[in-house]
């Protein structure tokens, strides 16, 4: 197709796409025209709908807002209903059902609480005010209540139900007396570390939780003064009592003073195991129901505990403290050993129980207590020491024998290292050197001290044989009594040789002192050895005559005087009359074999030659024996 013919084509074509654009142009403003109408009309209907519609919005809210009304209506008939059932059980009292009672109080708290958020209500204040009314005379009931319960179920505990609570090692014996003593076996107070205790039932466990919800009404209440007061006032008089059952007493200086000695030992003995009790039985058990019935009130639960035990505290220091400030004197220093180790056993316990600050004077008081007997004790060992050297007992042992001293000393010592452990212990509360080597001075010191003291009371003796028949006495006895003790460890090895060699020292002056000047009489100056009278030059039968009447009447005076004599020990005492033997008998027999024929070829032989070798022997038998010449002619 030409070109022409195709241009006329896309003529027609244009034409009729504009004619189509004219027809949709015309649709669409007929389209809007109609859709105005629409808007117009829908808005006319709206606004002839709208009276309607707040109609029904206001309907709407009324009905909520009557909904609302009606619910917070049930809430307060509710709290209404609650407050008058709670009004019920609090007029009944708390005694028939303790439970319910408390949960009426908290019913009661809670209705405040909500009335106090509904001030618009009219009758709020009113309703409150009755409500705190009420709670008032709860309250006050639930103290009585506690006091009551808190009465009636504390009572003083019987000694023998606290004495069941004891391990078996320290419960008394059927003597009545306590199974520990002064001078006890140390060994066997190390195992009662590990030994158990039960605590006695101060409350039944039953009414600890009763006595436990009324504290905390109470407290809530902030009626924590009159809590406070009931509980202290009724424990602290119980637990009072229970140690005035067992045997407590409050005893003065001035009455320990006065006491004799044996009465104010059985006391001290007592003491400690009262000590023991309180602490570990008493006081603890205190403190748990004192936790258990203040739980959670901590500043309550340290005051109450604190302010009940202060005065049986006080009690019982009271005891130590006259004790520690009393008189010193030896024999007290044991039973300040046995104080002060009391005290140290128990350190640990007093301050668990009493670490609050509520309780720090009681706490102190204790540690005070034990650093004064550590001092008292340590002032009476120097006292020791000095009173032993300056002794100056005028009863002299007659027979030469140990002196009271010299067992009264050795025994102290030894009843010291019983105490070994605590000794040492004290030492290191002033001084903190080597524990060991200050108990081997102290021993020593004592040693030397009572050495000193024989060396003075020797010289009371007449005659010199006894003087050293005297110390070797005691300062053998001395010698094996420590090689036999713990205080051979201390002194040591050396220490026991020295002396040792003191006491071969004194025997050997005895020899010599008694027996030198009867031996003399043994010997013949100028003799020969061959025998006979005419062969001895210069020797005379008179002089032989008189040597063995001297000999006789020596060895007489020496036997009656010396069988008087005392040589305690058996095997010093035969050692020492061997030693005797050893030289007297020989010389006796080659004196009597080589003088006896002279006399034996006279008159009277048997006036002159009394004794047989086997006679003197007998004789020497007899010496240190302790027999009086009465004994002896017997």
């Amino acid at each position: 197709m030409g070109i022409p013919q195709a241009m006329d084509s896309l003529r027609e074509r244009a034409a009729f796409v504009k004619d189509s654009l004219h027809k949709s142009q015309t649709i669409t403003d007929n389209m809007v025209s109609i859709l105005g109408s629409f808007d117009h009309r829908l808005s006319a209907l709206e606004t002839a709908m709208r009276p309607t519609q707040i109609k029904t919005h206001s309907i709407r809210s009324a009905h909520d807002n009557i909904d609302k009304t009606l619910k917070a209506a049930e809430v307060i008939l509710a709290q209404f209903d609650q407050t008058r059932k709670a009004e019920a059980k609090i007029l009944r009292g708390p005694h028939e059902d303790l439970e319910s009672y408390l949960e009426a109080i908290d019913q009661l708290r809670a209705n405040v609480r909500f009335f106090s958020s509904k001030k618009s209500f009219k009758s709020s204040e009113g309703i409150i005010n009755h409500a705190n009314s009420l709670l008032a005379k709860a309250i006050s009931k639930l103290e009585d209540e506690f006091r009551h319960l808190l009465t009636n179920y504390s009572k003083p505990v019987e000694p023998d139900r606290l004495f069941d609570c004891l391990p078996n090692s320290l419960r008394p014996s059927a003597s009545g007396q306590q199974s520990e003593g002064g001078g006890k076996n140390h060994s066997e107070k190390k195992s009662m570390e590990t030994v158990t205790f039960t605590l006695p039932t101060l409350i039944p466990p039953r009414v600890l939780p009763l006595l436990h919800d009324l504290a905390q009404q109470m407290v809530q209440a902030g009626h924590q003064q009159q809590l406070f007061r009931i509980y202290r006032d009724t424990r602290a008089a119980v637990l009072e009592q229970s140690l005035r059952k067992l045997g407590v007493e409050r005893l003065s200086k001035d009455d320990v003073q006065k006491m004799q000695w044996e009465v104010l030992e059985a006391k001290i003995g007592n003491w400690i195991h009262y000590m023991r009790i309180a602490v570990k039985l008493l006081f603890s058990g205190e403190k748990k129901i004192c936790d258990q019935i203040f739980d959670s009130v901590d500043s309550l639960k340290t005051q109450c505990f604190a302010e009940v035990t202060a005065s049986s505290v006080a009690m019982l220091l009271s005891f130590g403290e006259a004790i520690a400030k009393s008189k010193r004197s030896p024999e007290k220093l044991f039973v300040l050993l046995d104080m002060y180790e009391i005290m140290r056993e128990l350190q640990s316990e007093i301050e668990t129980l009493f670490e609050s600050k509520a309780c720090t004077e009681m706490r102190e008081a204790a540690m005070s207590l034990t650093k004064r007997l550590a001092q008292t004790a340590q002032e009476t060992f120097a006292d020791f020491e000095e009173a032993v050297e300056k002794d100056a007992t005028k009863t002299a042992v007659q027979d030469g024998t140990v002196h009271p001293l010299t067992s009264y000393v050795i025994n102290y010592v030894k009843f010291l290292y019983d105490y070994q452990a605590t000794l040492k212990q004290l030492f290191q509360e002033f001084d903190p050197g080597e524990p060991e080597a200050q108990l081997a001075s102290v021993t020593t010191r004592i040693m030397q001290a009572l050495q000193n003291n024989l060396d003075g009371k020797s010289k009371q003796y007449k005659d010199p044989a006894l003087t050293q028949l005297f110390l070797m006495n005691n300062i053998h006895y001395i010698v094996r009594s420590v090689r036999r003790s713990e205080a051979k460890d201390m002194l040591g090895d050396d220490w026991v040789q020295i002396h040792r060699r003191i006491v071969q020292q004194h025997a050997n002056q005895y020899k010599r002192i008694s027996w030198a000047k009867i031996l003399q009489c043994l010997t013949v100056q100028g003799a020969n050895s061959s025998g006979g009278a005419d062969s001895n030059s210069g020797v005379s039968r008179a002089m032989i005559k008189d040597r063995f009447k001297t000999f006789n009447v020596q060895i007489e005076e020496l036997h009656q005087r010396q069988s008087q004599w005392t040589v305690p020990d058996s095997e010093l005492r035969e050692s020492l009359r061997l030693a005797v033997a050893e030289v007297l008998l020989p010389a006796y027999r080659s004196f009597l074999k080589r003088f006896g024929p002279m006399i034996e070829n006279g008159k009277n032989p048997q006036k002159y030659i009394r004794y047989s070798p086997e006679n003197l022997e007998q004789m020497l038998g007899e010496f240190f024996e302790s027999k009086t010449w009465g004994e002896q002619k017997r």
